[in-house]
């Protein structure tokens, strides 16, 4: 166990003091929708995913009255199911390995070591800053949604981008909590979802159950 992961304070707690004390200046308003987006901005990605089953279940079910995307034609209709289905998964899986991570580095939240003002209120003392949660669950469904289909990725990447940035915009985290947290969801999902392809068999098998609605939109 370490204190501080990497120094903590010593790799970039000038960037941070430097984009905390930037959101002090800048207009109520702007900070109010910062807090907004990184407090509930996980739900667009989680509205994401629905738009990916969805399509997946139309095209499954035999739906022909919607011109498939570029992203989704790179898909059988059931690889494309699995793979839909992967993505929660491989979110949750993330957020697990982003925990035993975190156990490893007992890092204090940078506005409890730098005592600076913060936009949103400083989490207590031991919840550990390093890796961030946040930035693991943007960045695992970012690239996972993106492999399933790339206009929900176009959409989802600058979203992870920005959820990111807001975790120190608001005083959360260091950067390098931001950016390591970022690697790790994009390894996590890079590595699981194509792993996914591998249950279209069973999605097809399923197809034949009275859990066909799941998969299939008929």
């Amino acid at each position: 166990m370490t204190d501080l992961a990497f120094g903590g304070a010593s790799i970039d707690g000038g960037l941070y003091t430097s984009v905390t004390g930037f959101a002090q200046q800048m207009p109520h308003f702007l900070n109010v929708l910062v807090s907004y987006w990184t407090d509930l901005g996980l739900s667009v990605f989680a509205l994401l995913m629905l738009v990916g089953w969805w399509r997946a279940r139309a095209r499954l079910g035999g739906s022909t009255r919607r011109r498939l995307t570029r992203g989704e034609g790179r898909h059988t209709p059931a690889v494309q199911m699995a793979m839909a289905l992967a993505v929660p998964v491989i979110v949750v899986l993330a957020y697990v390995v982003n925990d035993v991570v975190k156990s490893f580095f007992h890092e204090q939240r940078p506005c409890q070591t730098l005592h600076v003002v913060t936009v949103e209120p400083c989490p207590g003392i031991g919840d550990w800053s390093f890796p961030s949660n946040h930035s693991v669950i943007a960045a695992s469904a970012a690239i996972a949604l993106l492999l399933l289909d790339r206009r929900l990725g176009a959409i989802a990447i600058p979203a992870a981008l920005l959820m990111g940035a807001s975790r120190v915009w608001v005083g959360a985290h260091y950067p390098h909590d931001v950016l390591v947290g970022l690697i790790v969801g994009t390894l996590v999902a890079a590595v699981l979802m194509p792993l996914a392809r591998r249950a279209a068999p069973l999605v097809d098998r399923v197809r034949e159950t009275p859990l066909r609605p799941l998969v299939a939109a008929r």
